[in-house]
């Protein structure tokens, strides 16, 4: 009867549903809800109760056996039996899961629902770590997942849902706490013009007007920078011709007086002499002329025949770290060439000059590299599997369709080009990230795919690129809980692979103009236990006369950065590949290796919790180049604010806008601050954003933006006052006139010119006062709007102008210019 059932469901899911995107799906309909957080003496910081309902919505009974439910779970779940033994819970590898009927189930009718009890090991306060993109998966199909396309995630509306631990450091955000969060100091009348803020800025006497369309005077080694410039004006003058005999914009390179950066740029603005622009080098062209743009009056605000008028001003500027960078995962989810080009004009707008890309993880290998097609085959695909070598599995939302834009996708050697093409335009270098010898799944299992299909061809050389040694039996267990995802380093043919890869890379970027300088090999989250039951790795260590594994570490990377100073290329890492593991005043942590000091290894260093706090400080205090990227302030995947309403991670930080802005980088906690050598070696910052919760353009625009514009501003601007000598009152003043900038200045301005960017608008603040509610935005500017029958606010739901004295179940949601509507507040005005 079993068999039966199971040939009949099969049968009809096979004919009438599909795991592509227009397909029905599977005939279910999941809820998980969160039922309450429990703690105890052994989960003193919590773990979570919540529960799946099951329904079926077939006409045909979901069988006793034959099948099982298929989804990922960051926070994980607790294994085994549920549902008093009928079903069991199965890890299938990292954080997918599986829940299959046990012997005792009973199949389930028609209409007829099961609710079964998960238990997370760590409270699911943020609803991305919950289960996502669930999907069923038949014993006779193994190989075809058909997604639960009826499946919602329930919102917590219970306190004992959202029960922090005792002593929590940090309560939930509600719209009374956003609206003191809010508050704003005094801002001075009027604004800078530019963010980020100048070095030096001057208003001068006078007005520059133009009638027309201006000239543009400039050698013809500027052509193309005169030509973005004409592309940024003709929108202001209807006509498009030059006009002639009115006061021109001059262009040129050469030294700025008193600056040493080549992105120095000087800028003048005035009425007889029109716009002079001189700049160090076309970097510091670049910067300049984004200046400019900035102070360009918006096409919508031009009367065309009364013309253009430009303040008088002189502006000399230059940044005050070299480094500034935006760290941007493609691996765990992808994002389109499209979507790669767009943000590299965003941080363009902002000055930023460096795209670090994270092109490969565990979870996805996201360039061609020819010779080696395997790589985006199987290590650029995810999907369910029959095969386990055939592709890799689903991962962080992905669910079991092949065709999923963001778990499957990678760039060919042509669009790799164009986007290399496109960053050098701009003055932006591409620094890509090849991840080693952890986080290195999807090039291990590639390359064991290619192995086992050659030795089944009898093609020669079937080892020559492989990863992972048959005979390790090393067990280990990283933090994204995978167990096959290290790189051997005692394997010839690791190391060939590394270099077939790294010549790929140097030839691309050869061909598009921008030679390859450095390349980021990642270095970081080596799992213990790796390597120790590897018989090439032991006899490795008895050719090294060492017994620890951390010589084999060193060996790897000395043989790893001579390949690279061989192709002329220096190496950067995470903090991991210049540190050792140490005990540091009882804590475990980390301690700078000595070992590749010396070595232009530049270190981009995240981790800033626990012990390891002042970490990025004793590394450039040693000698190491360090760029800044802090989890708990520039890590752009954190949730802006403790709420279960908000995207996100939460493991290290919330991380809101004020907070960005905040960021001293010179005073960072901990034992250990900068020396006079260390502020030598801090080169810059980085803002990191990895794309477990981000799939597609317009979440990754609400996780960049408008955090995006206060890394900016802390990495370009010179270092104010109040971080040299901590002043709170002074930097309340900066922080309000920061935000009073975006609200008015900036956001408008891209509401104008990138309305598709959708950067996230923040919920207002609320405050109840006697039987009136007061509203407060984020950002002052943004235009507040409400309703009072629990419905959310519309473009035409009247405006708030003063208090709200409507009584009901009040909802207010800020708006941008055209429009669009961030996330609503709620709160009860009886």
């Amino acid at each position: 009867m079993r068999a039966l059932l199971a040939s009949l469901l099969l049968g009809l899911l096979l004919s009438g549903a599909s795991a592509g995107p227009s397909g029905e799906g599977a005939p279910l309909r999941l809820r998980w809800e969160l039922e309450r957080s429990q703690f105890s003496a052994e989960h003193p910081e919590g773990r979570s109760r919540a529960l799946f309902t099951l329904t079926n919505l077939d006409r045909r009974p979901l069988p006793a056996q034959g099948w099982s439910i298929y989804f990922s779970a960051m926070a994980g779940v607790e294994l085994g039996p549920a549902l008093e033994g009928q079903v069991l819970l199965e890890r299938v590898v990292a954080t997918l899961f599986r829940l299959r009927p046990a012997a005792g189930f009973q199949p389930l009718d028609s209409g007829q629902t099961l609710r079964i009890v998960l238990l997370h090991p760590e409270l699911v306060l943020m609803p991305d770590k919950a289960p996502q993109a669930p999907y069923l998966v038949l014993d006779e199909a193994p190989g075809r997942g058909l997604a639960i396309r009826d499946y919602q995630l329930l919102p917590p509306s219970r306190p004992e849902q959202t029960e922090l631990p005792p002593g929590a450091a940090l309560p939930l955000a509600t719209p009374q706490s956003l609206y003191q969060r809010y508050a704003q100091a005094t801002v001075p009348a009027e604004l800078p013009p530019l963010l980020p803020t100048p070095l030096q800025y001057r208003r001068l006497a006078g007005t520059l007007h133009w009638d027309g369309l201006p000239e543009v005077r400039a050698a013809p080694a500027l052509a193309a920078q005169a030509e973005q410039l004409q592309s940024w004006l003709r929108p202001l003058f209807p006509s498009g011709q030059v006009r002639r005999g009115q006061p021109a914009v001059q262009l040129s390179l050469g030294p700025v007086a008193g600056l040493r950066s080549p992105e120095a740029y000087a800028l003048s603005i005035g009425a007889r002499q029109g716009v002079r622009l001189r700049a160090a080098s076309p970097a510091g062209l670049a910067r300049g002329l984004q200046s400019l743009r900035m102070l360009l009056p918006l096409p919508t605000a031009v009367l065309a025949r009364q013309g253009v008028d430009l303040p008088a001003l002189h502006i000399v500027d230059a940044p005050r770290y070299a480094y500034r960078g935006l760290m941007l995962d493609v691996a765990r989810n992808f994002q389109s060439k499209a979507t790669l080009l767009s943000t590299l004009d965003l941080m363009a707008r902002y000055k930023l000059n460096t795209l670090h890309l994270h092109l490969s993880d565990d979870e996805g290998w996201r360039l061609e590299i020819p010779g080696l097609p395997e790589l985006t085959e199987v290590g650029g695909r995810r999907g369910q599997q029959a095969d386990p070598l055939a592709h890799l599995p689903p991962a962080y939302g992905s669910g079991p369709d092949l065709a999923d834009p963001y778990g499957s996708g990678h760039y060919s050697r042509a669009d790799y080009l164009e986007i290399l093409r496109h960053a050098a335009a701009l003055q932006i270098e591409v620094i890509p990230e090849i991840d080693m010898p952890a986080h290195a799944r999807a090039a291990v299992k590639a390359m064991e795919s290619r192995w086992q299909r050659r030795l089944r061809s009898g093609a020669a050389g079937a080892d020559e690129f492989l990863l992972s040694e048959p005979g390790d039996r090393s067990v280990y267990r990283s933090a994204q809980l995978y167990t096959d995802h290290v790189m051997n380093p005692a394997l010839p043919s690791t190391y060939a692979f590394v270099e077939q890869v790294v010549g790929a890379l140097k030839a691309m970027h050869a061909e598009a103009g921008m030679p390859l300088r450095r390349l980021h090999v990642g270095g970081d989250e080596l799992p213990a236990g790796a390597w120790e039951q590897s018989p090439a790795c032991q006899a490795l260590l008895k050719q090294l006369g060492a017994s620890d594994t951390e010589a084999l570490w060193d060996h790897f990377f000395d043989r790893v950065q001579a390949l690279l100073r061989r192709q002329g290329i220096a190496a950067a890492g995470w903090e991991e590949l210049g540190a050792r593991k140490a005990m540091l005043a009882g804590e475990p942590g980390l301690a700078p290796n000595a070992h590749f000091l010396g070595r232009d290894i530049r270190l981009h260093v995240w981790n800033n919790t626990g012990a390891n706090a002042d970490l990025a400080y004793r590394l450039a205090n040693a000698g190491y180049a360090t760029v800044l990227a802090p989890a708990t302030r520039l890590y752009f995947d954190m949730a802006h604010q403790k709420d279960p309403t908000e995207p996100g991670h939460d493991w290290a930080a919330f991380l809101d806008l004020d907070q960005v802005f905040d960021f001293m980088p010179t005073r960072m906690p901990g034992r250990q601050g900068l020396s006079a050598e260390g502020r030598r070696h801090l080169i810059g910052l980085e803002a990191t954003l990895f794309s477990e919760t981000v799939r597609g353009p317009e979440r990754l625009a609400q996780m960049l933006m408008p955090r995006l514009l206060g890394l900016a501003e802390r990495a370009w601007a010179a270092e104010p006052g109040w971080e040299r000598l901590p002043d709170p009152a002074a930097q309340a003043r900066a922080r309000a006139q920061f935000m009073q900038q975006l609200g008015s200045q900036l956001l408008p301005r891209l509401d104008a010119e990138a309305p598709a960017l959708h950067y996230r608008i923040a919920p207002p603040g609320l405050l109840r006062q006697g039987d009136r509610v007061l509203a407060r935005a984020q950002l002052p500017g943004m235009t507040l709007r409400y309703t009072s029958d629990g419905s959310p606010p519309r473009p035409d739901s009247p405006l708030v102008q003063g208090p709200i004295t409507a009584r009901g179940r009040i909802g207010v949601a800020a708006f941008d210019r055209n429009g669009r509507a961030g996330r609503p507040s709620w709160i009860d005005n009886p």
